[in-house]
């Protein structure tokens, strides 16, 4: 029997970040010309972002109500709202903090979700590439969670965006190898530790789009499990991966002495464009899916994936209101993209792509299928806001940091 998503569990940092105000505070760091500040402007108001999260409240004016302890360890903003540039180290410290209870809470919705208790999960598959630690979060949740000691733990680190689909390719094949497997996938990323004060276009831009967020899957072949019948579940078909004939340099992602470094060039929106149909078209095989759930790497991407496999205008709707309220949250979004599709037609196809570094390219076939009796829907991220409308397009020098997002 094939391996389903019985549920899918999703958590934010309580800060929301209203995108003009970090658009405001990065055009005003001291120092910054006029170019760089139409730089930011640019990205800023292109990233078709509403709102993103993040687990430092330092971003934010201090009204006496937002300050926290993390504040005190990380500080964001010295006493005249320049930008500070913690070290490595610290950011990453504050990974080893913030990290484990986002983990923590999107399994426990996922698990509540699917009606599974701690003791029935045989393997957990941890996902992120924001921060470092051993042991690390795949043991932090048997810990927190209080799963069973014996557990099977797997941690996809450092694969960028791309890794979800990969963690739920490795949950089916565990499910495929053990009848009896029931599979957390949970994926984690603090993105905004790794913001900086910079007039490179490239971290102009990473500013721009990166937000904090987690989600988890259950995944099982399990005929017996209870979300099988409580709710509509996506069961996972085949899987690709290919990697486009160009972009090692354009998209990458390295460790500085001032946190995670992120390479993201101009050319990659304009790669995915020129190689999605031939990619997708290959892993598709002559497959017609009804929905898409496209990783959010910027709107720009979006529009590329769009125009190159023609969709529909209405097609990435789900991946633009995730874009729109959450930003791109790294490995974990496309999962807030798949839960917001958990609900509808039955037996409708569903295909999946996300992109990391390489230039890579992650696919997944899944099928919606429905539960046997009604079910309260999961409480979606509304689509309702997801118009396809065209950001502002900067013209001159700041044409190409606009492309970027």
């Amino acid at each position: 029997m094939p391996a389903r998503i019985l549920s899918i569990g999703t958590a934010v940092p309580p800060t929301r970040l209203p995108q003009q105000h970090v658009r405001d505070l990065f055009a005003s760091q001291p120092g910054i010309d006029r170019l760089t500040r139409r730089l930011v402007h640019a990205a800023f108001d292109a990233a078709a972002i509403d709102t993103r999260h993040t687990v430092l409240s330092g971003f934010l004016p201090d009204d006496g109500e937002t300050s926290t302890d993390a504040d005190s360890r990380f500080p964001v903003l010295d006493a005249d709202g320049a930008l500070l540039t913690p070290s490595t180290g610290a950011r990453n410290a504050e990974y080893v903090r913030a990290a484990p209870p986002l983990f923590a809470e999107a399994a426990r919705a996922a698990l509540a979700d699917a009606a599974v208790a701690a003791d029935e999960v045989t393997h957990v598959v941890t996902v992120s590439c924001t921060g470092l630690f051993a042991p690390g979060p795949d043991y932090r949740l048997v810990r927190d969670l209080g799963l069973p000691a014996a557990v099977q733990r797997f941690h996809l680190g450092f694969v960028g965006c791309a890794a979800a689909l990969p963690a739920l390719r490795l949950a089916s094949a565990l499910s495929a190898a053990d009848a009896e497997a029931v599979v957390l996938v949970v994926c984690g990323e603090l993105c905004t530790l790794h913001f900086r004060p910079s007039a490179d276009p490239e971290q102009i831009v990473a500013a721009s789009v990166f937000a904090d967020g987690a989600a988890a899957a259950v995944v099982s072949a399990r005929p017996d499990l209870p979300g099988r019948t409580i709710r509509p579940s996506l069961e996972l078909g085949r899987f690709g991966t290919t990697l486009t004939s160009e972009g090692e340099q354009d998209m990458a992602w390295t460790i500085g002495d001032a946190g995670f470094e992120m390479t993201l060039s101009a050319e990659v929106p304009r790669i995915i464009g020129r190689e999605i149909r031939a990619a997708v078209g290959a892993f598709l095989a002559g497959e017609t899916p009804t929905t898409w759930a496209v990783h959010p790497g910027g709107r720009s991407v979006l529009d590329r994936v769009e125009s190159g496999l023609d969709l529909a205008p209405d097609a990435l709707a789900a991946s633009r209101a995730v874009l729109r309220t959450h930003g791109n949250m790294s490995s974990a979004t496309i999962l807030f993209i798949l839960r917001t599709l958990m609900d509808g037609p039955p037996s409708e196809t569903l295909a999946a792509l996300a992109f990391g570094p390489g230039l890579t390219v992650e696919s997944a076939l899944l099928t919606r299928r429905a539960s046997p009796v009604t079910s309260a829907p999961v409480a979606p991220v509304s689509v309702a806001s997801a118009s396809v409308e065209s950001a502002p397009v900067a013209s001159g020098p700041v044409a190409g940091v606009a492309a970027k997002v």
